[in-house]
């Protein structure tokens, strides 16, 4: 069982940054491909970035060159450095954890966390 936690939310005006943090429970979190969605009401969730067990990366074309993810694995923590943001990044962030090697669809994700609203200004 995973428990995740995101933090780092907010309001930004365009053009601003923000880096998101997720904290991961448990002690086999370097065996989970991690993910970040995001969501907008009355749309579907929506893939942003990708980061399997080797490191490597997939984004969302939108966002390639903008956003990056990371992770520290003694910390239990995933990361999005978002930058250059614009008003269409508004939504509700989420991470998830996934027990599969490289993961990019909701559904190969076993692991939510509660998601944190981030809002950019135009």
């Amino acid at each position: 069982q995973v428990q995740l936690v995101e933090s780092g939310g907010g309001l930004v005006q365009a053009g601003g940054s923000l880096r998101l943090s997720c904290a991961a429970s448990g002690r086999t979190f370097s065996s989970y491909a991690m993910g970040w969605f995001r969501q907008v009401p009355g749309k579907e969730r929506e893939f942003v970035a990708a980061l399997d067990r080797s490191g490597i990366t997939t984004y969302l074309d939108s966002v390639k060159g903008r956003f990056t993810i990371s992770r520290d694995n003694a910390k239990n923590t995933v990361y999005l450095q978002m930058n250059s943001l614009k008003p269409d990044d508004t939504a509700v962030y989420y991470c998830a954890a996934s027990a599969k090697y490289f993961a990019l669809r909701i559904y190969d994700y076993d692991y939510w966390g509660q998601g944190t609203q981030v809002t950019v200004s135009s």
